[in-house]
C-alpha cells in the first residue's frame, strides 16, 4: 500500500501498537505515523504507508482538533484518570465558572509539557523518567489555542469541550490549567482527536474495518485508493 491511511485509533492502544498491527495486516514495515496519541485517547491517526512514510514530517506542523472531558475533584500524576491520584478536593464550581474562564485560554500562550510525555531529554523520553519517579525541569513551549467550546456535561462534575489547537499542545495540561482557573482540581477523563490537519473522523477507518478489507481483496483495493487520495491532499508524489 502506498499513501496515507487514516486510522481511528482504539483506546488502550499506543500509537506504535497500531503501527505494529498494521505491519502484520498490510505485510510491510514501511509505515510511520504523524502525531502520537496517548493510549487512553481515540481518534484520527494518520499512518504513512510505503514510499509516503518518508514524508511524515510534512504533517508535523498541522493544526489538530480534539473532544476532551475534564473531570473535577482530583489531580493525578499523568494528568488523566489512568494515573495515580495526587490530590483530591471538594468540587465547588461548575458550568458557570467553566464558561467564564474558557475565553482566557484562546490565543497564543506558553505551556509547560507534562512529565508523562514523549518529549526527550538526552535521548530519554520524559515518561520513562516519570515512571521511575524522576521529575525534571521542562521549558515552556509556545502553543496556540485557536478555538475552545463547551460541549455539555455527560456526568456529574464532568465537562466536555472541543479544542482546535496548534501542534505540540498537551490537552491534559490544558484541562488541568482550566480546572485551576476555576479554583478546582481536575484531570482528563476522555480524549478523542477529531481532526489532524486536512484529515477528519470521516476519513478514518477502525482496525477491524482494515482487517476485514484485507480479508476481502476488493475492499482492500478501495482502501489503497483512499490512501493514495489522502497523500494527494498534502501533495505527496
Amino acid at each position: 500500500m502506498q499513501g496515507i491511511l487514516i486510522v481511528d485509533k482504539p483506546t488502550d492502544w499506543t500509537s506504535f501498537d497500531v503501527i505494529a498491527k498494521l505491519r502484520g495486516i498490510l505485510g510491510t514495515r514501511k509505515l510511520g505515523h504523524s502525531g502520537t496519541l496517548d493510549p487512553m485517547a481515540t481518534g484520527v491517526l494518520p499512518v504513512f504507508c510505503g514510499g509516503a512514510s518518508k514524508a511524515v514530517d510534512l504533517q508535523l506542523d498541522h493544526t489538530k482538533a480534539y473532544r476532551a472531558t475534564l473531570k473535577l475533584g482530583a489531580r493525578t500524576d499523568t494528568g488523566d484518570v489512568t494515573g495515580t491520584v495526587l490530590e483530591t478536593a471538594p468540587v465547588t464550581a461548575g458550568e458557570g465558572e467553566l464558561l467564564a474562564v474558557l475565553p482566557q485560554f484562546i490565543g497564543p500562550q506558553m505551556q509547560v509539557p507534562p512529565m508523562y510525555s514523549a518529549i526527550k531529554l538526552n535521548g530519554q523520553p520524559l515518561y520513562k523518567l516519570a515512571r521511575e519517579g524522576v521529575t525534571v525541569e521542562r521549558k515552556a513551549r509556545p502553543i496556540e489555542i485557536l478555538d475552545i467550546r463547551y460541549g455539555g456535561s455527560p456526568a456529574e462534575n464532568e465537562y466536555v469541550r472541543t479544542v482546535r489547537c496548534s501542534k505540540g499542545t498537551y490537552i491534559r495540561t490544558l484541562l488541568e490549567d482550566i480546572a485551576a482557573a476555576m479554583g478546582q482540581k481536575g484531570t482528563m477523563s476522555a480524549l478523542r482527536r477529531t481532526t489532524a490537519g486536512v484529515y477528519t473522523e470521516a476519513d478514518a477507518h477502525t482496525l477491524e474495518e482494515i482487517l476485514a478489507a484485507e480479508a476481502a481483496m476488493p475492499d482492500l483495493a478501495e482502501l489503497e485508493e483512499k490512501a493514495a487520495e489522502n497523500a494527494e491532499k498534502i501533495h505527496i508524489e
